[in-house]
């Protein structure tokens, strides 16, 4: 009898109408969305990354990055590479793409139906094992009218995560070209100020020569001395200072132990002879900036999210319940059944809830994806603009520096020299001229650094992932003076 009862159920128009449809393998592979990510980012910056879900290929990535960077002094390419392959929080963007696919998929598959069982009088003597049995299957109809929608709105969201991805991708390669940077700029600060921390440990050990013989009184001497202790605390700084930059670039490449056994340049490279031009920037900003994307993508699922709280304003819940009732009864001795289909619907009355604040609610929270999208926009033009003057205007003050005054630093310290040779300049002044002339490279290092980091952020203002800042340029900490004044 039982067996008979399913045949009926199974056979239900309704229970063949929620069948599950074949779901897109985008959404279903273990790569889900992440191939577009993976395409975006090289479009964008022509490096490689991936995406790692097994212990085998975490150590076949871990193994890879060793091979570039162990032992080895890295270029910004490298770094950036090896940050893309090796870094956790990355992978973890691309795990939140699955778990966004996975809500997709979740979404496609139509809402499993309710089977209900009950059995009446078990044990009854007179009637056998049961009196009464009875079967229902219960399925959501709202599931299956809302079902359209609601796959829009996964599909939007998907979409949002995958560029949300890309976004992260571009920020992190972003970051550590700028770490790579600051480590580098702040090595090369560095050599500058120990070259110059030498050149006044020869005045102060001048000027303790010049005391004893009395040539020079005890302030000329206090001077040196200052000027030799003042260096000194420049060089501790400046080399802490480069170990914590590039502990920044390691952490963003996801090195620790002897992995991080590597080495950055003790100098940046030298300017370009000229600047190619960055046409109509804001444009490319608009067309290509990942972060707008996502923006767009977020007002186009709310958009989706607000019809589908309107269709389900008044009515939330709405369930069809099919089933059959079988019976026993006894008439002169024998035992016949009665087997009685049903039918029920069952919905919540709106009486107190009419759906009004769920409406507010989208239609405020639409208005906020608008505004959110339109500062978005008016951001990013900003950020591309000043990334463009930023860039100009720091080639023209580093080229300053390389061109204009460092020729007349050298060309002072060259004259200093043979007129110390022809005993016309004392020791004390020709000192001064090399302390200058340190000072100034070490100016002109700073507004080198400051180029190569506008230049990172011009690829950053157009496809995103951060357009970031230069950090405040800090001038030569070396003292001019400091000198005898013979």
């Amino acid at each position: 009898m039982a067996a008979k009862i399913w045949r009926v159920l199974l056979a239900s128009p309704l229970v063949l109408a929620a069948c599950s449809a074949a779901v897109p393998e985008k959404y279903t592979s273990p790569q889900a969305g992440f191939q577009e990510v993976a395409s975006q980012t090289s479009a964008a910056i022509g490096k490689r990354t991936a995406f790692a879900q097994t212990q085998a290929q975490n150590e076949a990535l871990a193994k890879e990055v060793r091979q570039m960077v162990h032992g080895k002094t890295i270029s910004a390419d490298t770094a950036v590479q090896a940050a893309l392959l090796n870094n956790k929080g990355l992978q973890a963007s691309y795990a939140a793409v699955g778990l966004s696919a996975a809500e997709a998929w979740q979404q496609m598959t139509p809402e499993n139906p309710v089977v209900s069982i009950g059995l009446l009088g078990i044990g009854a003597p007179e009637l056998g094992l049961y009196r009464a049995l009875e079967s229902t299957i219960a399925v959501n109809l709202l599931d299956v009218k809302t079902r359209k929608q609601r796959i829009a709105v996964a599909e939007a969201q998907f979409q949002q995560a995958q560029l949300n991805a890309v976004n992260d991708t571009l920020a992190l390669a972003g970051q550590t070209r700028q770490a790579w940077i600051n480590a580098v700029a702040a090595f090369e600060r560095l050599s500058y100020l120990r070259q110059a921390s030498e050149t006044a440990a020869a005045g102060a050990e001048l000027a303790s020569q010049l005391g004893r013989t009395g040539a020079l009184n005890k302030a000329g001497q206090a001077r040196e001395f200052a000027f030799n202790a003042e260096l000194a605390g420049q060089v501790a700084r400046a080399r802490l200072e480069a170990k914590l930059a590039k502990e920044e670039l390691t952490r963003l490449m996801g090195l620790w132990g002897s992995d991080a056994n590597y080495y950055v340049p003790d100098a940046l490279p030298p300017l370009p002879k000229s600047l190619s031009k960055v046409p109509a920037i804001e444009k490319a900003a608009l067309q290509n900036r990942v972060d707008l994307q996502v923006a767009k993508l977020g007002l186009e699922a709310q958009a989706r999210a607000f019809g589908l709280t309107d269709g389900t304003r008044l009515v939330t819940d709405l369930e069809l319940i099919a089933g059959v009732e079988a019976e026993r009864e006894r008439e002169d001795g024998e035992t016949e059944t009665e087997t009685l289909p049903q039918l029920e619907l069952e919905f919540a009355i709106p009486v107190f809830d009419t759906g009004k604040a769920r409406m507010r609610k989208a239609e405020l929270s639409y208005m906020q994806a608008a505004n959110a999208l339109a500062e978005r926009a008016v951001n990013v033009r900003s950020e591309a603009r000043s990334a463009e003057l930023a860039y100009y205007s720091s080639y023209e003050i580093a080229r300053h520096y390389r061109d204009v005054l460092l020729p007349l630093r050298r060309t002072i310290e060259e004259e200093g020299l043979l007129s110390y040779n022809g005993m016309i300049t004392s020791t004390f002044e020709l000192l001064t001229d090399v302390r200058e002339k340190l000072a100034s490279s070490l100016e002109a290092a700073n507004a080198k650094r400051d180029f190569w980091l506008a230049q990172a952020n011009v690829s950053a203002a157009i496809y995103g992932g951060g357009a970031g800042s230069a950090p405040e340029g800090g001038g030569a900490e070396i003292a001019a003076g400091g000198g005898a004044g013979h």
